[in-house]
């Protein structure tokens, strides 16, 4: 029996199928504008897998309450919120469905197959356009009083801007953008880093701000929540030498707050872009 997956985002539904512990059968589409367009799509999907589901896994942003069937909170997804979307979920597949926070599953697949599989403490940060979360404790996904726990992007950082707002190399290239006059759309943070490699005082200057603003989260993350292991997901896991440059800069911090105990253990998360899709299976699995 398999368990078919999607991952619903602001600008595209990724899916797949979750066999034999590993993803099949991926695909994605773009993210429909209605919540009657999207129950089609997904419809669509489901009569385009050949295997027998016994069930349906989604991550999807918000706060998942799934003792209220339903997703609380705003999302790039507005209709999606506010109602019992399990039952309408379960009447398009005809088979069970589980949700879960899409920086949750993330982490969960982190968690329980991935980067931190060896650790009972962890926190998972998922570095996008913004940054989102996930906090495990003694094995289990901490999800807070409010659903708001790991949601790490919300802590405030100079002059009242967030950790989203300032730690990311999205908002970093638009930055860099904003700085030199053209649209935000024109150049992608890969090229601002390739930009201040080549000497742009402009790119070496925005770069700088977005390692010190990142390391700076990361140093929060790990005094507050005390894990054994950080792990960074998210595109930017994927740029050469980001884990020594945050090193060395959490190296400082600790030293100028004479801290000598220990250093932050940071790893890169190993499923990249489908750990939304693996974190639904084994939500739905758990």
């Amino acid at each position: 029996m398999a368990i078919l997956v999607f991952d619903m985002g602001g600008s595209a539904v990724k899916y797949g199928v979750w066999a034999q512990d590993s993803l099949v059968s991926k695909g994605k589409f773009t993210t429909p504008s209605t919540w009657q367009e999207m129950k089609a799509q997904l419809q669509q999907v489901r009569a385009s897998v050949n295997e027998e589901i016994e069930g349906v896994g989604i991550s999807a942003p918000g706060a998942v309450n799934a003792q209220e069937r339903r997703i609380d909170g705003i999302s790039a997804i507005p209709y999606i919120h506010g109602f019992d979307i399990y039952s309408e979920l379960e009447g398009v597949f005809g088979v069970p469905v589980t949700i879960e926070n899409d920086a949750n599953c993330a982490g969960m697949a982190e968690f329980y197959q991935g980067a931190g599989k060896e650790y009972q403490q962890a926190a998972f940060v998922v570095i996008g356009t913004g940054v989102g979360g996930t906090l495990f404790q003694n094995g289990e996904l901490v999800r807070g009083a409010h659903l708001y726990g790991g949601e790490f992007g919300l802590m405030i950082f100079d002059q009242g801007k967030t950790f989203s707002q300032l730690g990311t190399a999205v908002q970093m290239a638009w930055r860099y953008c904003d700085r030199i006059g053209v649209d935000r759309t024109t150049i992608t943070g890969e090229e601002v880093f390739q930009r201040a490699e080549d000497g742009d005082a402009i790119a070496i200057e925005e770069v700088n701000k977005f390692y010190r603003y990142l390391a700076q989260g990361l140093f929060s993350i790990q005094f507050a929540f005390d894990p054994e292991v950080i792990i960074i997901g998210g595109g930017v896991s994927a740029k050469n030498g980001l884990l020594e440059e945050v090193n060395q800069r959490l190296k400082k911090m600790l030293a100028d707050q004479a801290l000598n105990d220990f250093v932050p253990l940071i790893k890169l998360c190993d499923y990249r872009n489908d750990a939304n899709l693996v974190g639904a299976a084994a939500n739905f699995q758990a």
